[in-house]
């Protein structure tokens, strides 16, 4: 009995020291994790003081602008198209050359139409030289008539035969008129100035007026057009925008540091109640050819300018309650609720909390909670 009383005593004691090493986190997942979670809490050490980087914060002028996805499309596309039946027999331009209004393009074989023409201008020759013989009848019956030594009818069989002859040559003259024409399509000039695309068909191919496929594309690429969706929310600052002037608009395409400067030249004149947009077109001079028709690009449309303070995007911080910065006057750090209006690149627009000029912590804020004492260091290399 006094053996069991002994070993039933040890083993409670082991269940309690396990459960008391257990609760203190032990080697559990558990306890490791809560351990790890409750890691260094945020603030100083009283007394100790922080180095931090500091900013000001501005007042100036800060343009009130968006950004959207816009297209760049050409303003004048058009597909070059036979118009008669026949074989290529020249190409004269390079694929994708950029080529002015009036440039030889293609050469389509014309000598059937030109075999054509010369047979109707011999037909007319024809009957104008009978047409001659007519009118020398007309004026010879109209004297014999005169001396009574013909009929009247003779006379106006004759004039019938000289207005027929005329009605043929008006004929004549109209179907070679219309072969010249015929001829004319043999040769295809650029109708505008652009960038040609590949040629589809090459030399020694048959092309139809039918064929669905175009010989090659032209397109004008400057100026060129960009189309974008405008909340309807920023109409009224893009109209009032255009009529003060001050409105202005760039486009950057991905991957090129360069931006592309134009100006607003049409509101859709209906808004799209689906997506809450009303359609913009912007102009781009395009002189550098910096925009590829087809191509998406950010649209930074700046609708006017207008006095706010400003501080740099990393001095912004957000709690439960709002966002705020940390104020450094007398190298102590104060925490100071504000309202950000909007972000512009690295810089962030305020409404209220700051009247300007202000010291501002921008890195560091970590180690630092309400009250605490700062000192000013170099900003890192890369920050």
């Amino acid at each position: 009995m006094k053996k069991r009383t002994l070993i039933f005593v040890a083993a409670a004691t082991l269940v309690v020291a396990g459960g008391v090493w257990f609760s203190r986190g032990g080697s559990s997942p558990q306890g490791a994790a809560a351990q790890s979670q409750r890691g260094p809490q945020r603030g100083n050490v009283p007394g100790e003081t922080v180095p931090v980087e500091l900013g000001v914060a501005v007042k100036k002028k800060v343009p009130i602008r968006i950004e959207a996805l816009g297209t760049v499309t050409p303003m004048a596309s058009v597909a070059i198209k036979t118009r008669i039946d026949t074989e290529i027999i020249a190409v004269h331009f390079a694929d994708g050359a950029v080529v002015q209004k009036g440039d030889l393009l293609f050469t389509l074989d014309s000598r059937a139409l030109e075999a054509q023409l010369r047979q109707l201008q011999g037909t007319l020759a024809k009957d104008r030289a009978s047409l001659e013989g007519s009118e020398r009848d007309v004026k010879r019956y109209s004297e014999l008539l005169a001396k009574g030594a013909t009929t009247q009818l003779n006379l106006d069989n004759a004039t019938t035969q000289a207005n027929s002859l005329r009605g043929t040559i008006a004929a004549d003259e109209s179907a070679i008129e219309n072969l010249k024409v015929q001829i004319s399509y043999c040769t295809i000039r650029a109708p505008i100035s652009g960038r040609a695309s590949m040629a589809a068909v090459k030399v020694g191919n048959l092309v139809r007026a039918a064929d669905p496929t175009p010989l090659a594309t032209l397109i004008q690429s400057a100026p060129v057009y960009i189309t974008f969706p405008l909340p309807q929310r920023s109409l009224p600052d893009l109209r009032q925008g255009l009529a003060a002037g001050s409105a202005t608009i760039e486009a950057s395409v991905p991957g090129e540091s360069r931006r592309a400067a134009g100006q607003v030249t049409m509101i859709e004149n209906t808004v799209d109640a689906t997506t809450g947009t009303v359609p913009v077109r912007a102009t781009m001079p395009n002189a550098d050819e910096l925009l590829w028709p087809g191509t998406l690009v950010t649209v930074r449309l700046t609708f006017r300018e207008e006095d706010a303070i400003t501080v740099p995007s990393t001095a912004v911080q957000v709690s439960q309650s709002g966002s705020f910065v940390f104020v450094v006057k007398n190298n102590v750090a104060t925490v100071q609720p504000i309202t950000v209006a909007r972000v512009l690149e690295m810089e962030t627009v305020l409404t209220s909390g700051l009247e300007g000029g202000e010291s501002v912590v921008t890195n560091g804020q970590l180690r630092l909670s309400n009250g605490s004492r700062v000192a000013a260091r170099d900003a890192k290399t890369g920050t």
